[in-house]
């Protein structure tokens, strides 16, 4: 019967000690940066539609706009030429060049809403108003979404890091650091309008 007893108290012992392991944790934080990162997709894919029906929109208006539109359209299919995948985020160059691309689209869209403020007969038209708006709208949520996105990495980053996770990590699961949203050199400087 104590044999019995001790076998059982020592699977007790083990099972406690996985359960406190922070194995599920840390698993748990690296699909929160997985979701984090659709999230930044997701917001990412909105602003690439909402850009052709903006575009074509301001062209009606603002023909003597044409090289900043014809910017815009350019910087948009380079931005959706450059994807990312999940196992990538661990890749700094990967992520380098996925930000890039997105950086130089953000930089030519700040660029046509100053246009758009630039000029009158633009903001008086309706439409053009609501697409800036949702324009501006989805700029602020993908900014929400790599905000989101760096918490989910640095706690993920820490867990893996951190005792006992770490050696749970070491042992078990060899998961890989994951990389943040970084800004772009080029946004370190507010972007010059020129007329």
């Amino acid at each position: 019967m104590a044999k019995y007893l001790a076998r059982w108290a020592l699977i007790g012992l083990a099972v406690a000690a996985l359960s406190s392991c922070g194995y599920n944790l840390l698993q748990g934080n690296e699909e929160a940066v997985f979701r984090a990162w659709a999230d930044i997709d997701s917001q990412l894919q909105r602003r690439s539609d909402l850009i052709p029906n903006l575009v074509a929109t301001v062209k009606g208006y603002a023909s003597h706009e044409r090289e900043t539109l014809e910017a815009v359209i350019a910087a948009r299919a380079r931005a959706t030429q450059v994807t990312i995948k999940a196992e990538d985020l661990g890749d700094e160059q990967a992520m380098a060049r996925y930000q890039a691309a997105q950086g130089e689209l953000s930089s030519v869209l700040g660029r046509l809403l100053a246009v758009a403020e630039a000029y009158p007969d633009l903001k008086a038209n309706q439409n053009f108003l609501d697409l800036q708006n949702q324009l501006e709208g989805t700029e602020n949520r993908i900014s929400v979404a790599r905000q989101r996105y760096n918490e989910a990495v640095q706690t993920f980053n820490f867990s893996i890091r951190s005792f006992p996770y770490s050696l749970t990590n070491n042992l078990f699961l060899h998961l890989k650091r994951k990389e943040p949203f970084r800004a772009d050199e080029a946004a370190r400087e507010a972007p010059k309008v020129e007329f």
